[in-house]
């Protein structure tokens, strides 16, 4: 995959984005890369904002509360991902004086860190060579040297050792190349709709080249529905919870929804994730065999 036609189109294509401003901390960039995660950067950016705005540092989020951390995450994807981001924040203050770590070992056995993230935050807050393969860039890839309209569905270990390769030896190159290639994916090679026209690669594209084959793997996709899911009752549940002010009492958490089985199963699957608190009549935290009489965030 040539580099210069590559990097020239992101010199001049690249969206202007906080996390990648100079002034950007490694708090900044590990915070959007947790945001960004199936959350478009639209809906990320004023969040980002806020966010930093507010918890600057992570001992700054560390000190809040579950609570105020699950409000203002607000839809920003499944609330789970705020409460590993407020143990994140917890563990690299008690492990790290407060400070992002740069090693991988360090940064992979931070909760919800996973090998993405890990790669990313080396490349992008501290300029580090990382192989960071996100959904954009298996995208570009897989069109490139595969000829295939997408990867496979799950990441394979030759995926990795390809972006290996083609990963330039060097801190800045490498780091360089990754913001390009994800970007590339975002605004030319997208999924639905690429613009082979614009794209700066077109010419040594295989997937160009082979005739724009479809996707061999489309039979294995699924969509995602939204309307009468368990996910659309859970968001409801939380929605509910983040406008009160205190607990809420079960019989309006169960007007939520008309399905009461399917709201029960929701509600118990936000209780394990630690997402919702049941109470007893008493206020105290409800037990396996106890009725809850109200519910708030943790």
């Amino acid at each position: 995959m040539p580099a210069d036609p590559l990097l020239a189109w992101f010199d001049e294509h690249a969206r202007v984005l906080p996390w990648r401003a100079p002034d950007r901390t490694p708090w900044g960039v590990l915070v959007s890369e947790v945001m960004l995660q199936q959350t478009p950067v639209s809906r990320v950016e004023p969040a980002w904002r806020a966010w930093l705005a507010r918890w600057p540092t992570p001992a700054a989020l560390a000190a809040a509360s579950p609570a105020d951390v699950l409000r203002a995450w607000d839809r920003l994807g499944y609330p789970r991902r705020a409460l590993r981001l407020h143990a994140c924040a917890a563990a690299i203050v008690a492990r790290h004086g407060g400070e992002v770590p740069d090693d991988e070992a360090a940064l992979l056995a931070l909760p919800g860190v996973g090998a993405y993230t890990a790669a990313a935050v080396r490349a992008f807050a501290f300029g580090r060579r990382a192989v960071v393969l996100d959904t954009n860039v298996r995208r570009v890839l897989a069109r490139h040297a595969a000829g295939a309209a997408l990867p496979a569905p799950t990441q394979t270990s030759a995926e990795v050792a390809l972006a290996d390769r083609l990963t330039p030896s060097d801190d800045a190159g490498a780091a360089r190349w990754a913001l390009a290639t994800m970007e590339l994916g975002a605004l030319v090679c997208t999924a639905r709709a690429p613009r082979c026209e614009a794209c700066p690669l077109a010419s040594s594209c295989a997937w160009l080249t082979a005739g724009r084959p479809p996707d061999e793997h489309a039979h294995r996709r699924r969509g995602q529905p939204w309307e009468g899911t368990d996910r659309q009752v859970r968001g409801r549940v939380m929605a509910l919870l983040r406008g009160a002010i205190g607990p809420v009492p079960a019989d309006a958490v169960a007007a939520v929804w008309p399905d009461a089985r399917q709201l029960t199963r929701c509600v118990e699957a936000l209780v394990a994730d630690g997402l919702v608190v049941p109470l007893t009549v008493t206020g105290a935290t409800a037990g396996p065999d106890d009725e809850p009489a109200s519910y708030r965030l943790p």
